[in-house]
């Protein structure tokens, strides 16, 4: 997962703070590196490297970044990398200069590299960004005008979206021409854009847009198979360029990676973590009624849980504290790269307040459980501070399938999960009981102020991949290319993180 952000501003008024606020803004979606392009005089200046926003930017390389319009990157690695060089933007000299910022994985990859052979463009690394950005700067080149149309744009996006399948979010910025944005044709990556009376803004999540200064405002997000284009004149043009487009939003923003102060394709994150609260809440009460008069205290997971728990904790009147304590200093686990880094941080990363788990039977909330190491360690460690009885309980579905559209959710056999019923993830962990909300719920709680009901991406938890080119032939090919050995049907699963 990554965040992608992109300012484009009139009247030469300079955009580097304003992408260096966002992208701080935006830094939970990824902490392996940090980067932005902007474009001033038809030139390009650039800055990336490793590490957080804050250790990246400073005030001689923010002040070099001179120029009305940029992009931003924070990335997280899906494959493991961690390399500069798949750090992004991500920049090529034809036609005219692009660079490029990608949210989302392709699943295609080997057919787009013999494509890319075929066109004779070399690609350098093993990022898949490196390939949307050869296969745009290629369709583009195609065109071999001089004076490049929003015409000409769409037609490109339009035959990148024929050759590029999985999920991915994409903004480019182009010398002499302006910045286009555009969605993969299922939505499954979040896009959205907004303006002020000086320009425009696309970014990850809203939240981006509603810290910017100048007044910015969320306009919309941009829709399934659409592409935006704004020209060096600030004017802006828009097209649905897919012919089949449908809106599947994928459901894990929703449940950990967004921010709570986030709107995604209309849907408040906060307000869908509340409700599956209630869900949770309602489940116990109607399957585990023995829970609601044995729980002495409920307590969440710091950070993304803490919503939900507290709407468990006043649907079951039930007391809420907080009994685990964040070192804020350390990211987070679930996106950091590198299994063994993943067990030491949260060693690193959580300690408890002994008077608030001594002698009482406790209800853990967390957002998710994925490998199950994560749980079992906090489990450990409430036992260490005196809990009597611990049920453990999770605001996600049971996580039983790989992602392959952007988020690293391992494959199957790494997943306790998908070869584990509740009462064998209990004792696996050591939990005296384990609840999961169920997906129905957590798909009710997505829509429940909405209008006309969304439609989610949720193949971790269904096993259902809404591209076409997904099956068992796939997922065994890419965790083959991980280093990690297939089992098609595995006896058991390991428990591996979170």
């Amino acid at each position: 997962m990554c965040g992608i952000l992109g300012i484009i501003n009139e009247n030469n008024r300079p955009v580097n703070q304003s992408l260096v606020d966002g992208l701080t803004v935006l830094q939970h979606r990824g902490q392996d590196s940090a980067g932005i392009a902007t474009i001033h005089d038809t030139r390009f200046h650039m800055y990336k490297n490793k590490g957080l926003v804050s250790e990246v930017f400073n005030q001689d390389n923010i002040t070099n970044l001179i120029g009305n319009m940029g992009i931003g990157h924070v990335r997280y690695s899906t494959s493991g990398s961690t390399s500069l060089f798949e750090s992004q933007p991500l920049y090529t000299n034809t036609p005219f200069g692009l660079a490029l910022v990608h949210n989302g994985n392709l699943t295609n990859v080997d057919e787009l590299k013999e494509y890319m052979i075929l066109k004779k463009r070399n690609i350098n690394t093993n990022s898949d960004s490196e390939l949307l950005l050869n296969i745009f700067a290629e369709e583009l080149y195609n065109k071999n005008v001089s004076n490049i149309s929003q015409f000409d744009i769409f037609e490109t996006v339009k035959k990148v979206m024929e050759k590029c399948k999985g999920g991915y979010s994409v903004i480019v910025l182009i010398n002499r021409v302006g910045m286009v944005a555009f969605r993969d044709p299922y939505g499954i990556r979040p896009l959205c854009f907004g303006k002020n009376k000086n320009g425009y803004v696309f970014s990850s999540e809203s939240v981006a847009i509603d810290v910017l200064d100048n007044e910015f405002s969320l306009t919309r997000d941009v829709h399934p198979g659409e592409c935006i284009f704004i020209n060096h004149c600030n004017e802006i043009h828009a097209h649905n360029v897919c012919e089949k487009s449908s809106l599947n939003p994928c459901i894990f923003e929703y449940i950990y990676f967004a921010r709570p102060d986030s709107i995604i394709d209309g849907i408040s994150v906060y307000n869908a973590r509340l409700e599956m609260g209630n869900k949770l809440a309602e489940k116990i009460i109607n399957k585990h009624p023995n829970l609601v008069h044995d729980i002495d205290v409920i307590i969440p997971v710091p950070e993304t849980s803490r919503i939900s728990a507290l709407q468990i904790s006043q649907k079951l009147n039930i007391p809420y504290r907080e009994g685990f304590v964040k070192n804020r200093y350390v990211p987070r686990t679930f996106i950091l790269p590198g299994q063994e880094i993943r067990k030491k941080s949260v060693k690193l990363k959580l300690n408890t307040i002994q008077s608030i788990f001594q002698g009482k039977n406790i209800l853990i909330v967390d957002d998710s459980i994925v490998r199950g190491t994560t749980c079992m360690q906090l489990i450990q460690l409430a036992k260490k501070a005196g809990a009597k009885k611990i049920y453990f309980s999770s605001a996600a579905p049971m996580v039983k399938y790989p992602n392959v559209y952007g988020i690293d959710i391992p494959f199957k056999n790494e997943l306790i999960a998908n070869s584990k019923n509740e009462t064998e993830i209990a004792f696996e962990i050591g939990a005296d009981e384990v609840i999961y909300n169920d997906l129905i719920d957590v798909i009710d709680a997505c829509n429940v102020n909405l209008k006309y009901p969304l439609k989610f991406e949720s193949s971790c938890f269904d096993g259902y991949y809404i591209t076409d080119n997904i099956d068992n032939e796939f997922l065994k090919k890419l965790e083959k290319n991980r280093g990690i050995p297939y089992i098609s049907n595995p006896g058991g699963g390991d428990t591996i993180s979170k």
